[in-house]
């Protein structure tokens, strides 16, 4: 399945050295069936190709959870959601404590709120002008477009945060060189994505949950890691499940719980947080993954 035409349209995307050597890995075959996966051989980076076009997906049925690909309407749980928030920061500000923090793919700026609250100056990028719109009326300065296009100034940010965002982007060549431009020296990046070398990832193979029509690249630590290295990033502080603790968890879960029985997801939740911190052969027995990167 790999053209000539194909190979150089993914060379010209690709983060590293431009010597991948993609190939066809196979069809997706769980919640979201057919998607075209390809896999470099050299990096392991995964790629959907072709890709969709963001504009047909991010539309307001998305960011309120109407459409068949949608995410959830965070607004109405913005109390529950802030447990989780929270602890991130406290976590970040251990190496930031203040500063200008931006949030890239930031949605109705419910994360930057509590920034703002604990004297960060906050700015959002988010592609889709409903909740863009939203967050600007509510005092959450949010550049409506994507991160290239907002054309920040050299060294602008302290923190800059992509919260399972990372595999929606989809030039990650030109991505990372900006991220790298717009941090300060000493700053810090967070990513939160799937790691596609943990074995949750390795065992679900095609049927993986986060192969989805909006997530383009799929990445891992070591790729990862290797592509911040190229972009001037020196020190890096993975966490194997996130980077908070399990009561957070619990908490945001809670804003969903109709009904008595509901609470018994948080022994499952409590399960897959105590499993991400554990190993089997060297790798992780979750996919799930932050990585702090300081430039």
């Amino acid at each position: 399945m790999i053209t000539l035409e194909l190979t150089d349209a993914l060379l010209s995307l690709c983060p590293l050295e431009k010597k991948c050597d993609w190939k066809f890995l196979y069809f997706t075959t769980g919640n979201s069936k057919g998607l075209p996966i390809y896999q470099c051989a050299t990096c392991g980076l995964q790629t959907q190709y072709p890709a969709p076009k963001a504009k047909e997906l991010y539309d307001e049925g998305y960011y309120t959870g109407k459409s068949e690909y949608s995410y959830v309407d965070e607004r109405s749980q913005f109390p529950y959601y802030a447990h989780v928030w929270d602890a991130r920061l406290r976590s970040i500000q251990k190496h930031v404590s203040s500063g200008k923090f931006l949030d890239i793919g930031s949605s109705f700026g419910g994360f930057l709120s509590r920034a703002k609250a604990i004297g960060f100056t906050v700015q959002g990028v988010e592609l889709s002008k409903f909740s863009s719109d939203y967050a600007n009326q509510n005092q959450i300065p949010t550049y409506n477009g994507d991160l290239l296009s907002a054309k920040f100034p050299k060294h602008e940010f302290e923190v800059i945060t992509l919260i399972e965002v990372i595999e929606h982007l989809e030039n990650p060549a030109l991505i990372f060189s900006e991220i790298s431009r717009i941090l300060k020296p000493g700053g810090l990046l967070v990513i939160q994505t799937a790691n596609f070398e943990g074995w949750q990832a390795i065992q679900a193979g095609s049927s993986y949950h986060y192969y989805l029509p909006g997530h383009i690249f799929y990445y891992s630590h070591s790729n990862l890691v290797s592509i911040l290295e190229k972009k001037g990033f020196q020190r890096f502080l993975p966490f194997f499940g996130v980077d908070f603790p399990l009561l957070a968890k619990l908490k945001k879960a809670k804003g969903s719980f109709k009904r008595i029985r509901d609470y018994l997801r948080w022994f499952s939740i409590s399960f897959y947080h105590f499993n991400s911190k554990r190993k089997k052969d060297g790798k992780p027995k979750t996919s799930s993954y932050v990585l702090y990167a300081f430039k």
